[in-house]
């Protein structure tokens, strides 16, 4: 940065380009040749702004139809960013050479006595470096086919930022002495003041003051880090040599002598790449896909083949049986004819025989002869044998047939292995499919991490003035007139002196702009206890829901529904408010809402609303747990931290009358799982919003007290977010109650065990 009287050469320090005099560069040409010469443009990244401030208003000097660019503060690190300002890469010295040449074309400049070019405005150049460290983030390899463990071991890789600020600051200037006036004038009092808050934070900072006015100036809320910030700062003084502008001298030397005391804390920037982080997911969710789609498919191939196979062996073995029994059958049966018609021509040639001795020696007994006798038993010796021969051959086909039928058995006991791995196959698939819903998961909560923006939060405060006393619809018009000229009148001297019954009857005004400062009284008075009772007592709540079911006014819905959930913390009130019909309304508002304030409000009453243990089921009859579920839709953190506490309260009271014997549903299940919750609460059960984290941590426990929830939870992936927060929450109440969950449940411990999770 470079401070000092208008005409002493800042300029000429730190932005000379040194185009016809190399020697001649400036101090901005000569940083960015060693960030060139440090950094490897193929891993890093090297970006510039140049900004002007002028009277107060910050405009781009790249783009100079970008003339009123906000300045947006981390509200949780303070950091100071403007995303409204053009970015440019920088690839090499002569682009930003030519940058630089474009900037100064767009500074504002004017004749001055003291310099025929005096800067009329303060120019920013921002130089943004980034680096990827290299060795520290985890190894995204599947190859030991341990898919859970890589789910595990996912962490983004970091991303090392520095930024590189340039300021060369306009000349102090005394009027007398510059001839300024006119538009020049004005220009020259912006400048004396933005240069008087700077000194003033300076001394501050010097001097250890508890307060340090930076936001006095636009100028001093952007070099916030530059003093007493995280930033490595040198200040450049320069001085003219004329004893005519001794007391600019002295005072020039004097703030450098202030600021020299002022210490940094030197600070290394590092972060989550997130988008880095993304597209390796995509990539290797893509290898898990197409290496599960070639082993299913290899799979199937081979369970066919196998099929194939063993159809064709007993198709040949039904073949080869009945060939084999048919010709052993036609065989035997061809000897048994043959054999039948020997043994018939031996009786007809005997029985000739016999014949003819009778009719030789008539009277006499014919007789056979020992031959013949000799050749009748051979036969009958011979039909025995092959009787013999064929029951043999019988046995054998009977043995062939049970052997066959042996085969077929081992056949089927062998298709059936087949089927087993078949199953075992598919419930693999299944781990695989689960495994990759989780990186889904992951990859969807990773891309709204590194997406999504920190938004300041507007908060609606409740307006607490009203004034005057002619009359009561006159008294709230004035109000509103007295608000916006400064005036503070008191709530609660209002409500003395006016009374809250006809606070209550202006909700029913006909004016617009009378009802909702009306609503907004109301809900004021409801944000204290001690009022609570007499705005039930004198109706408020009924006109605070019938404003819900009347009104199309998008500001007395957020109003009142503020008002609701403020009296909804008092179990009495609850009771009365779900007798009215109150979660309905509610339900109804938040599926027409937009706002997300008023889905902030409208969540935060149904959560109370969601904490007693009497209106469970009627809550959940009349859409509570749907409504709470849909305003899920807007992203904005604290709507979410809402339903979080919903679903929490719910949960917890479930557990309790589990605990107690009391089942809401016949099949004992939660209505959070019948009603479709789980994805969600496993989807932001590691939320960086630590309001959404640990409200859907307390819910998981809750929900799996209860042993019937089990499987539902197992299926659905929050098992492994139950082994995580038992492991890593950082609340130990928390941490405790799931370990214990984890161990008292024999599902979850089968669970673990088949997937070999060491617990």
């Amino acid at each position: 940065m470079a401070y000092g009287q208008t005409g002493t050469g800042k300029t000429y320090t730190l932005g000379r380009l040194g185009e016809e005099d190399n020697a001649a560069r400036g101090i901005m040409v000569r940083a960015m040749e060693d960030i060139l010469a440090d950094v490897s443009l193929d891993t890093d990244s090297v970006s510039v702004s140049y900004l002007q401030l002028y009277m107060e208003t910050i405009q781009d000097l790249l783009d100079p139809a970008n003339d009123n660019i906000t300045i947006v503060e981390d509200p949780k690190t303070g950091d100071v960013s403007l995303p409204g300002a053009s970015l440019v890469d920088i690839r090499d010295k002569q682009s930003f050479v030519e940058l630089l040449r474009l900037g100064e074309a767009h500074r504002f400049a004017a004749n001055t006595k003291l310099n025929t070019e005096s800067s009329r405005s303060h120019a920013i150049l921002m130089v943004h470096v980034k680096r990827s460290v290299k060795g520290r983030d985890a190894a995204l390899s599947s190859e030991n086919g341990n898919h859970s463990h890589v789910v595990k071991s996912i962490k983004p890789p970091l991303v090392r930022k520095g930024k590189l600020v340039v300021v060369d600051l306009a000349g102090s200037e005394r009027i007398d002495k510059s001839g300024s006036e006119g538009h020049t004038l004005e220009e020259a009092k912006s400048i004396n003041l933005s240069l008087s808050a700077l000194g003033k934070c300076i001394n501050a900072l010097a001097e250890n003051s508890a307060h340090v006015p930076f936001r006095d100036s636009k100028l001093t809320r952007l070099l916030r880090d530059s003093f007493g910030g995280t930033a490595r700062t040198s200040l450049v003084i320069t001085i003219g040599p004329s004893p005519r502008h001794r007391g600019e001298t002295a005072s020039t030397i004097m703030f450098g002598q202030r600021a020299m005391k002022v210490e940094n804390m030197v600070k290394l920037k590092e972060e989550f790449d997130y988008k880095s982080l993304s597209r390796r997911l995509d990539i290797e969710l893509d290898k898990l896909i197409v290496e599960h789609e070639r082993q299913q498919k290899t799979f199937e191939d081979e369970i066919e083949r196998l099929a194939t196979e063993a159809q064709h062996r007993i198709s040949e073995a039904e073949r080869n049986y009945v060939d084999s029994l048919e010709k052993e059958r036609s065989k035997y049966q061809k000897d048994y004819m043959e054999s039948i018609k020997k043994l018939e021509e031996q009786f007809v040639m005997n029985q000739r025989k016999n014949e003819e001795s009778h009719m030789k020696s008539s009277g006499e007994i014919p007789r056979v002869s020992a031959e013949e006798l000799a050749d009748l038993k051979k036969m009958l010796q011979k039909e025995t044998h092959l009787r013999k021969a064929a029951e043999g051959e019988v046995n054998n086909l009977k043995n062939q047939v049970a052997e066959l039928k042996k085969s077929e058995a081992s056949g089927k006991s062998e298709i059936l292995k087949l089927h087993n791995m078949l199953e075992d196959k598919e419930g693999q698939k299944e781990k695989l499919e689960g495994e990759i819903a989780i990186l889904q998961s992951q990859l969807l909560q990773l891309n709204l991490q590194a997406d999504e923006t920190r938004r300041q939060l507007d908060r609606d405060g409740l307006e607490k003035e009203m004034g005057g006393l002619n009359s009561l619809t006159s008294q709230v018009k004035h109000q509103q007139q007295a608000s916006g000229n400064g005036e503070k009148p008191s709530i609660a001297k209002l409500f003395e002196q006016v009374g809250l019954q006809k606070i209550l009857s202006l909700l029913e005004a006909e004016d617009a702009d009378v009802r909702i400062h009306a609503v907004k009284v109301v809900a004021n008075l409801a944000a204290e206890e001690t009022n609570q009772g007499k705005i039930v007592e004198a109706g408020g709540l009924t006109s605070l829901l019938n404003l819900l079911k009347s009104s199309h006014d998008e500001t007395i819905h957020r109003v009142a529904a503020g008002a609701i959930a403020n009296l909804a913390m008092n179990e009495t009130n609850q009771e009365l408010i779900m007798a009215q019909g109150g979660i309905s309304l509610l339900s109804m508002t938040a599926a027409n809402a937009e706002d997300p304030q008023t889905l902030r409000m409208v969540a935060g009453a149904i959560a109370n609303l969601c904490g007693n243990d009497k209106l469970q089921t009627k809550l959940r009859s009349e859409g509570g747990i749907k409504a709470l579920l849909g305003m899920v839709r807007c992203r904005h953190p604290d709507v979410h931290a809402q339903v979080a506490r919903g679903i929490a309260n719910f949960a917890k009271c479930e557990s309790r009358a589990s605990s107690q014997g009391n089942l809401w549903t016949k099949s004992g299940r939660s209505f959070l799982i019948e009603d479709g919750a789980l994805p969600w609460i496993v989807q932001n059960a590691n939320n960086e919003a630590a309001s959404v984290r640990r409200h859907i941590e307390l819910a998981l426990c809750h929900l799996a007290q209860h042993e019937i929830n089990a499987r539902d939870m197992i299926s659905g992936g929050a098992l492994w977010e139950l082994v995580r927060i038992s492991r890593d929450c950082s609340r130990e109440d928390i941490k405790t109650l799931a370990h214990r969950t984890l161990v008292s449940s024999p599902t979850f411990q089968a669970e673990m065990r088949r997937l070999r999770v060491n617990y």
